[in-house]
C-alpha cells in the first residue's frame, strides 16, 4: 500500500480550444482514480507508477496547449491525512457494482452464449477498472471480490459445466513424433479453447489426429489423449489455457502467428488483454455452432477461419519484425 502521508498533486489548466483533448485528459484522470481537491487540482497517493503516469499526462496537456505541473507533498497531520484518504472512498462505486452483479445474475439463464460472454466481459472491465482506481481497498473491496468470484462461477457453469480448473504444474516439453496418429478427446459442443486446440493439434502436432467428442470427461477412453477438462493430459496450467499449454508442450511458442492467436483464445476463454479480432471471432464461432450439424462439422468450418487468422497474424508479425 502507498505511504498514506505522501501525495502527488497535478495542477492543470486544460486547453480551451480543443474539446477533444480536454475530454481525453478528463478520461485519463478518471481512469487513474484521481481525487479532485478543487477545479484543476487532482490528487493521487505518491508511488513511482503514479508519478510517471501524472508526469506523462502533464507533458501531454502542455503539448496540447494547456498548463500542468506535478508536485509532491505530505499531509500536515493525521486529520488531513484522513481527509485525503476519504476522497478515495470507493464504497458507493462498489455498491453500484454489486447491484449490477445481482441484476446480471438474475438474467444469466436467459442469455445466449454470445450474450453471456459479452455480459461477462463488460462486467469484468467494470470490475477491473474499479479495482485499478481503489487505492485504499477495504471491506467493500473484499465483498466485491467475493461477489465477482460467485458471479464468474455461475456464468462459467452455464457456459461450460465441465470447464477445467487450472493446476500448478510444470509443462513438460514433448516431441511431436511421439504423438502421431493418436486419438484425442475433449468435451463436445466445442467452444473457443477446444476448437482452437483441436485445430492446433491437427494442423501443427498430429496431422492424422482422430477426435472424440465426449458427453462428459469420465467417458474419455484410457488410450485417448484428453484435452481441456479436469484430469486431461493437456488442460489449463497456471494462467495458461489449453491452447497455450499445447504450444508450450510442443515447442510452438516462438511461432509469432500462433502466439498472437493464443492471445485471442486466452482473452475469449478466461479474459485478459483485449484483442481486436476477438469479438468478430466469437460472433462467427457462435454462428457456426448454430449451423453445424455436429462437432466434426464445426471443427471443419472453424478450421478455415483459424487458418485465415493464423495467416493474418503471421503476416502482421513479420511486417512488425522488419521495421
Amino acid at each position: 500500500m502507498p505511504d498514506p502521508k505522501s501525495w502527488l498533486l497535478l495542477v492543470l489548466t486544460l486547453p480551451t480550444e480543443n474539446a477533444t483533448a480536454r475530454m481525453r485528459f478528463w478520461r485519463a484522470l478518471k481512469a487513474m482514480g484521481c481525487a479532485v481537491l478543487r477545479d484543476g487540482v487532482y490528487l493521487l497517493p505518491a508511488t513511482p507508477a503514479h508519478d510517471e503516469a501524472l508526469g506523462e499526462l502533464a507533458e501531454s496537456i502542455i503539448a496540447a496547449g494547456g498548463n500542468a505541473a506535478v508536485l509532491e507533498c505530505a499531509s500536515r497531520n493525521a486529520a488531513q491525512d484522513a481527509l485525503f484518504r476519504g476522497l478515495f472512498d470507493r464504497s458507493e462505486d462498489y455498491a453500484e457494482f454489486g447491484r449490477s452483479l445481482r441484476e446480471a445474475r438474475q438474467s444469466l439463464s436467459k442469455q445466449s452464449v454470445p450474450e453471456l460472454n459479452r455480459l461477462v466481459r463488460r462486467l469484468r472491465r467494470e470490475y477491473e477498472a474499479l479495482r485499478a482506481t481503489d487505492h485504499f481497498p477495504g471491506e467493500a473491496a473484499v465483498r466485491a471480490e467475493a461477489g465477482w468470484s460467485d458471479f464468474i462461477g455461475a456464468a462459467e457453469q452455464l457456459l461450460s459445466p465441465d470447464e477445467p480448473r487450472a493446476v500448478d504444474a510444470a509443462i513438460v516439453r514433448l516431441e511431436r513424433n511421439d504423438y502421431q496418429g493418436r486419438t484425442w478427446a475433449t468435451r463436445r459442443q466445442l467452444w473457443v479453447d477446444r476448437v482452437a486446440s483441436a485445430w492446433l493439434i491437427r494442423r501443427f502436432i498430429d496431422s492424422k489426429a482422430r477426435f472424440l467428442w465426449l458427453a462428459k470427461p469420465a467417458d474419455c477412453p484410457k488410450k485417448a489423449l484428453g484435452f481441456d477438462f479436469d484430469g486431461a493430459t493437456f488442460s489449463h496450467v497456471g494462467e495458461r489455457v489449453t491452447f497455450e499449454v499445447l504450444l508450450a508442450s510442443f515447442g510452438l511458442e516462438k511461432d509469432l502467428g500462433l502466439a498472437r492467436l493464443a492471445e485471442l483464445v486466452h482473452a475469449l476463454d478466461v479474459g485478459g488483454a483485449a484483442v481486436a479480432e476477438a469479438g468478430g471471432f466469437e460472433a462467427m464461432m457462435s454462428g457456426a455452432r448454430q449451423r453445424a450439424a455436429n462437432d466434426d462439422a464445426l471443427l471443419a468450418e472453424m478450421s478455415g477461419m483459424l487458418d485465415s487468422l493464423y495467416a493474418y497474424y503471421s503476416g502482421s508479425a513479420a511486417k512488425e519484425k522488419r521495421r
